[in-house]
């Protein structure tokens, strides 16, 4: 596909082609739900877990429950760490200082978070990309012998909507060199410049860079709950939610589990999902899914499990067929 043409436009499952991966869900949005469908993608991950969450700006309402990964780790990894990067923008989480304040003041201070960039960077190749040879990461990323991407899936404001590829893409990349690298031109006075297709592609050639790091050592986590056309980086000024709860969905394929949320969101009522649809639409989001096929990331054909009733068969229009409107 070529940005700007097809690129960036919803294709619907029967148009797409290619292999099927298995993607898990759940409508069970609580700590007990989350460690169940964990359980299903939890057998690559060996080792040290670098488990990578978007821990928020302060006193963010939308990000996912603290207990939720506290009974996660407690129960189920106990080997795993919550890691993160500290942020390109200037704010409460720019420097490792304040972004440790910012992680108390969440409630994350129980964790013992690893910032990965605070004592430095390295470099990942990136194999096959048309915007870069190698991206930059917290050097801590390297400590690791797998990867947990724990995601509050939900709208950006320059990415349309933030799932796995953004949490992994932007979130590992280190604060000054690698989200640079992503977000601006080099020479340019706006931070912000690069955006739509080509913001879209470098996103994922970032995350390409990691998941070929940890070869096969990776697995993916979407919650859909709290769905602001906001990003969590926006705490408190965050638009307010309005896009009905959905559940939680996990896969060992990337671009399974970011297309299925994608596909779920699309799925719901148009006066549910006209906020958050046209906040992906109008940033030209869906790049992010036909950019990671073109570079062998996974499958946008999927089998959809509903962990909740004996393993069957789904399809995203059954998944959210009982969802209400979101009352906060």
């Amino acid at each position: 596909m070529l940005p700007g043409k097809d690129g960036d436009k919803y294709v619907p499952y029967e148009k797409r082609t290619g292999n099927e991966s298995i993607v898990y869900f759940t409508r069970n949005l609580s700590a007990k739900g989350l460690e169940k469908i964990y359980k299903f993608i939890s057998y690559n991950l060996t080792g040290k877990v670098a488990v990578k969450l978007h821990t928020g700006e302060p006193h963010g309402s939308n990000i996912i429950p603290r207990d939720w990964v506290k009974n996660l780790l407690a129960n189920e990894i106990p080997n795993a760490k919550i890691v993160e990067t500290n942020s390109y923008y200037e704010g409460a989480r720019y420097t490792t200082e304040q972004h440790r304040e910012t992680l108390k003041i969440n409630g994350w201070d129980f964790a013992n978070v690893d910032i990965l960039d605070e004592h430095g960077t390295a470099l990942l190749p990136v194999k096959g990309g048309n915007w870069f040879k190698e991206m930059s990461v917290g050097v801590n990323l390297l400590n690791y012998d797998s990867l947990l991407a724990l995601t509050h899936f939900k709208g950006h404001v320059q990415g349309g909507f933030g799932g796995s590829n953004k949490n992994i893409g932007i979130g590992c990349a280190d604060g000054r060199i690698g989200k640079a690298m992503i977000h601006t031109t080099p020479g340019q006075p706006d931070q912000w410049d690069i955006a739509k297709e080509e913001f879209m592609e470098r996103i994922s050639e970032s995350t390409k860079a990691t998941i070929d790091y940890f070869a096969g050592h990776v697995a993916y986590i979407n919650v859909l709950r709290n769905m602001s056309v906001s990003c969590d980086c926006e705490g408190t000024a965050a638009a307010p939610v309005v896009t009905p709860n959905i559940g939680i969905i996990a896969s060992l394929d990337i671009l399974a589990v970011d297309q299925a949320s994608i596909d779920l969101v699309y799925a719901l009522p148009e006066n549910y999902h006209a906020d958050l649809v046209e906040r992906i639409e109008s940033r030209h989001g869906l790049r992010q899914l036909s950019y990671m096929k073109e570079l062998g990331m996974g499958n946008d054909k999927y089998v959809l499990i509903d962990i909740d009733n004996n393993c069957e068969r789904i399809y995203p229009s059954d998944a959210v067929k009982d969802v209400k409107p979101f009352n906060g």
